[in-house]
């Protein structure tokens, strides 16, 4: 092989995963351009996920209300499919990281997935009012293109088990106070509210705010994508199953399904019958 060509080669091998992320060989780390040696201590993690996935060191007040967002998250109890699984997991003998990958793998559109769907909503208002619709009217025609395609609710409100999800009004609160300090606009928030008052009416009753619409809120006024919201959701969320796996692997019991054994399941089948007879004439 030539020389050529043995360059050739060298720069295709180094261009197969191209990345503008992380720069890496013998005693250099960099990321997004800046010496790990220098982040360490200095950045915080919320401000290291903003690097990662922005390419720029957010501000302080930003890395601050991103952390926020993703504490407010990280668990709902073991009655969340993906906390439950990650506990059963534990005790089938798997190792932490089995367990947390289990869990991680339901956070999908049903389970996980709201957050993201809510910001593409606000996404869908808030280009209505970039072209000069008024916020009322905006939220009105998203919503009733909404339920004319007959959807039963509306992605970021309504919590089966909270009449008003604890966590939602305080992260408004806490939109609303980095608002006033200028660090975000305010428009997601003011969007999420409206959205909240025109179902009340619709419905005549209060759908309020939960967990996936108001930290949709945050990493929409943050300026974060929708599909990102669901990556942040997961990264929030490991916390959780992070602590309950290692809780249960620290329990010694094994092999626990999802009930207890003296609850068995709704059996819906045919009744208990025999196998047939051969026929003896054959």
């Amino acid at each position: 092989m030539s020389e050529q060509d043995k360059d050739a080669g060298r720069a295709h091998g180094e261009g197969w995963w191209e990345t503008s992320i992380i720069e890496m060989y013998p005693g250099v780390i960099r990321l997004r351009g800046y010496e790990i040696q220098d982040l360490i201590g200095r950045v915080s993690f919320p401000a290291t996920i903003w690097l990662m996935l922005r390419g720029e060191l957010p501000s302080e007040d930003q890395a601050d209300l991103l952390g926020i967002a993703l504490a407010a998250a990280v668990d709902h109890g073991p009655q969340a499919p993906s906390i439950a699984i990650a506990r059963m997991a534990a005790t089938c003998g798997v190792g932490i990281n089995s367990a947390m990958a289990s869990a991680i793998n339901v956070l999908g559109d049903v389970h996980g997935g709201a957050g993201e769907q809510a910001l593409s909503f606000y996404g869908d208002i808030a280009a209505a009012m970039d072209a000069g619709t008024a916020i009322e009217q905006a939220v009105v025609a998203r919503l009733d293109r909404f339920f004319a395609e007959e959807r039963g609710y509306v992605p970021g409100f309504g919590h089966r088990f909270h009449p008003v999800d604890p966590r939602a009004p305080r992260l408004l609160e806490v939109t609303r106070d980095f608002a006033a300090r200028g660090v975000v606009g305010g428009r997601f928030a003011a969007i999420a509210e409206a959205i909240e008052a025109e179902i009340s009416r619709r419905k005549g009753k209060t759908i309020p705010l939960n967990i996936d619409g108001a930290t949709a809120v945050i990493y929409g006024e943050l300026g974060f994508p929708p599909p990102l919201t669901r990556g942040l959701f997961v990264l929030s969320r490991s916390v959780g199953i992070l602590a309950h796996a290692w809780e249960q692997s620290q329990r010694g019991e094994r092999n626990k399904g999802p009930l207890p054994r003296e609850w068995l399941w709704a059996y819906t089948g045919a009744p208990k019958r025999p196998l047939p007879q051969d026929d003896a004439s054959g």
